[in-house]
């Protein structure tokens, strides 16, 4: 827009003035085109290599509220439900089936069913758990209890 605004005000200026502006808006334009490739060159060379991914791990229909046994396992590996200080949490077991369904479906988190709550709380807790290490220990005493099942 700038530069639209120079070249409507360079169309008053005396006709020999004119082809001067006309060059000199050229030659900007180009000089600026070159300096935007440069740059987001140079951003992408500083740019951390991001790691790969994790693959989705997609699980077999888990059922938490089935045995006693598998909650209490899964329950002493979580935090207290309510923290020191600070809001109290949503209910863990509500939020740990939801963060299986995503699993289980291999589901966006926003196609998250209400009966789970809100996906972003989900989805909020999912990372703070991974980053942890909780949700793979977790995952651990499903896979396994999955296998003992199995045989």
């Amino acid at each position: 827009m700038p530069e639209v605004r120079r070249l409507l005000l360079a169309s008053a200026e005396p006709p020999e003035r004119f082809g001067f502006r006309l060059a000199w808006s050229t030659l900007r334009r180009r000089h600026q085109a070159a300096a935007k490739r440069c740059h987001a060159r140079r951003r992408d060379r500083q740019r951390p290599a991001h790691p790969p991914r994790p693959a989705v791990q997609r699980l077999e229909a888990v059922d938490l509220a089935r045995t006693d046994e598998r909650r209490a396992r899964i329950a002493a590996l979580l935090p207290p439900q309510k923290p020191a200080v600070g809001r109290p949490n949503s209910d863990h077991r509500t939020t740990l089936a939801g963060m299986l369904w995503v699993a289980r479906t291999g589901s966006s988190w926003r196609d998250l069913p209400e009966q789970f709550g809100p996906w972003e709380t989900v989805h909020g807790r999912f990372l703070r758990w991974r980053k942890a290490g909780l949700w793979q220990r977790i995952l651990a005493i499903l896979t396994q209890q999955i296998a003992d099942h199995a045989s």
